[in-house]
């Protein structure tokens, strides 16, 4: 991403930056993507140890109670 910032000055000391809007949004988004990044590597980290289902035995499970939900109402 490149950045077209205006430093602004105040007493010899840069006090202000100024940035297009379009760069603005884009600056907001990446820290929020970074923010997301970080709180599920922590989340990721806690559970570490915890026991884990494969995808495979919970897709196998859902189809079984969508099966089981489709005969009772009768579909």
């Amino acid at each position: 991403m490149e950045i077209n910032a205006q430093i602004i000055k105040k007493n010899g000391e840069k006090e202000f930056v100024i940035l297009p809007y379009n760069e603005f949004l884009q600056m907001q988004q990446a820290i929020e993507d970074y923010e997301d990044l970080v709180d599920l590597r922590k989340a990721k980290s806690e559970t570490v140890n915890e026991p884990s289902i494969p995808y495979s035995e919970i897709a196998d499970k859902i189809n079984r109670t969508t099966k089981k939900l489709k005969v009772r109402i009768g579909k």
